[in-house]
């Protein structure tokens, strides 16, 4: 393939601002698919988890031909926990796509994701994307993109940044506000203007970074990367250059270009393709294939430190193994390391103290998304309370923090900042304009921990919030998790309707009638601070006097539903979450202060 007619783009920007959305309308309109062609929405988003909640979690490749350019897509995650992929990502990438909300202009994801594209010297085209909103606000937005740009130290040459509008939902973009189109073609014309053909030679000796990692049920594990010199082809002897240093030979199997959202087989591939590569059991994301005479490998990819650690524990709960497929320390250790061979921002280690081992990663996302991929194929185990990753410094202890930014109506600024006062944040900064209130606060990783649900019920749900990491700060005081205790079951039992019915007043339940639980089990939230016992199966004396106000109808409240994040964020240090493949639980540990 001709080098000067292949193009590498990154689509980047904050969480929900329509990089996927914007993808599916390039592909479909460069005539990839057959007109009774029946193409799934969102069509790079293939994770069941990315579909139900909306966002993107792992990135994806892709691309399509636009006249005889061969243009290759990269989708980008936009949530801060997944900011490793975005690291990584762009090294193949030669210049980036930077989509901005018309409506809402620059986020702090879209702050992190220009940044690291400004340190790898990326020339940005920007989109203003869905300008078909009521509230948009194109120019202002581009005038908060070009104040962003500032802020980052931009260099001159990248300060001059084109800008096209476009609304991906709608399937239009323009060169101008004022310039009506029906298509995206703009967009394809300025990405062939803009961003620059991939440097490299094929007389240099072969180098190509594995910078993801895709798995195949037929071909094992496929390492993703792009071409930087030399031609690589199927079974010619290459070397690897591991991330230890070592150099060892190998044979490639099959390699994979690009075309759509599918992998199509090729005998070899030329500088600045992207493509995706079989016969390396144990790739690993970084690692470089190299020519085995003139071996050459690439700088490591420096990842930002992960923030946040839980312990992974197998289930010791009176319910073990009842419902997972695979319970033991050794599954859980087995499928811990097969996920840090694709995501390096994930460390993991064995505990010292018992079984078990300790993962850190970016944020409370990053972690639950593990944790529900991995409950959905089959494993049952507990994790424990979040935890933030400390460092000293010069005799100072120094922990996480990151910037918040709320969009919240006028009317319930007050509850939000007393609530972040509490929780040590330091406002930053603060603007209204339309009845709504845009606050910026600096506050600690451990004040956020889960923050979202409280803020929600607090703004009635009308509330935006978003973060994205600072910087190491000196520790900011103690923090208080929770204020109330909790219902805790006394013994073995089939929860009664009779029984919550009177527990009601103790306080807010989370589970229904006819359900076992048992010693050790949280059932709800107590009114009080203090932790109390209760029985949830005490049924009602039966007599033969009847007598009125006893037999008064059973009306339940229905029970709060939690999601696994909400019961994360819930627990204190005494208590864990059990996680197998059909429930959600939450107990008391065995080695806390309760006993029944």
């Amino acid at each position: 393939m001709d080098k000067t007619k292949i193009r590498n783009v990154a689509i980047i920007a904050h969480v929900d601002h329509g990089k996927t959305t914007l993808v599916d309308q390039l592909f479909q309109q460069s005539g990839m698919f057959r007109e009774n062609q029946e193409v799934a929405e969102r069509l790079m988003d293939s994770m069941d988890l990315e579909r139900e909640r909306g966002i993107t979690i792992a990135s994806k490749n892709g691309s399509y031909q636009y006249k005889d350019y061969w243009i290759n897509i990269i989708d980008t995650p936009g949530h801060a926990d997944f900011g490793g992929q975005v690291e990584r990502v762009l090294r193949m990438a030669d210049g980036c796509l930077l989509l901005v909300d018309a409506q809402e202009g620059p986020m702090p994801q879209t702050y992190f994701v220009l940044k690291k594209a400004l340190a790898n010297s990326l020339p940005v085209i920007v989109v203003i994307n869905k300008i078909d909103k009521p509230a948009a606000r194109c120019e202002w937005a581009v005038d908060q993109v070009f104040d962003l740009f500032v802020k980052l130290n931009a260099p001159d040459e990248l300060l001059d940044f084109p800008v096209v509008y476009a609304s991906a939902k709608e399937g239009f973009a323009q060169a101008e506000l004022d310039k009506k189109n029906d298509d995206m073609t703009p967009i394809s014309d300025q990405i062939i203007a803009t961003i620059p053909p991939p440097s490299g030679s094929e007389d240099l000796p072969l180098q190509m970074q594995v910078n993801t990692i895709d798995y195949s049920p037929y071909l094992g594990r496929l390492g993703i990367g792009k071409v930087i010199n030399g031609t690589l082809k199927i079974n010619k002897d290459i070397a690897v250059a591991r991330r230890d240093g070592s150099i060892s030979p190998i044979r490639i199997s099959k390699i994979f270009r690009f075309e759509g959202n599918e992998k199509i087989a090729v005998s070899e591939a030329g500088p600045g393709e992207i493509i995706a590569v079989a016969g390396m059991d144990d790739v690993t994301v970084g690692v470089t294939f190299t020519d085995p005479q003139n071996p050459q490998p690439l700088p490591l990819i420096e990842i930002d430190p992960p923030t946040l650690s839980m312990n992974f524990v197998p289930n010791d709960s009176p319910f073990a193994g009842r419902e997972g497929k695979y319970v033991t320390s050794r599954h859980i250790k087995d499928r811990l390391a097969k996920e840090t061979l694709s995501d390096v921002a994930l460390h993991v280690e064995p505990l010292t103290d018992g079984v078990g081992y300790k993962v850190s990663g970016r944020g409370e996302l990053h972690l639950s998304i593990l944790i529900e991929k991995m409950r959905r194929e089959g494993y049952e185990f507990q994790v424990t309370r979040p935890q933030v990753i400390m460092k000293e410094e010069n005799g100072v202890q120094l922990e996480p923090f990151e910037e918040l930014t709320i969009d919240v109506d006028d009317q319930y600024q007050g509850v939000v900042i007393e609530k972040l006062g509490k929780l040590k944040g330091q406002m930053l900064e603060m603007t209204n304009e339309n009845n709504m209130a845009k606050l910026v606060f600096k506050i600690p990783t451990r004040g956020l921990l889960g923050f979202r649900s409280r803020f929600m019920t607090d703004t009635k749900g009308m509330g935006i919030m978003n973060y994205v990491f600072a910087e190491y700060a000196p520790y900011a005081g103690e923090i208080i998790n929770r204020v109330n205790g909790v219902l805790v079951v006394k013994e073995p039992c089939t929860t009664v309707a009779y029984a919550l019915f009177n527990l009601q007043d103790r306080g807010r339940l989370f589970v229904g009638p006819g359900l076992d639980v048992y010693a050790g089990q949280i059932i709800g939230e107590h009114v009080r601070p203090a932790d109390l016992v209760v029985n949830p199966a005490k049924g009602k004396k039966l007599t033969n006097m009847r007598a009125s106000g006893s037999d008064d109808a059973v009306i339940l409240t229905p029970p709060i539903q939690m999601s696994l994040e909400d019961f994360i964020a819930y627990i204190n240090d005494d208590e864990l979450v059990e996680v197998t493949p059909n429930s959600i639980r939450i107990r008391k540990s065995r080695g806390g202060s309760w006993k029944p």
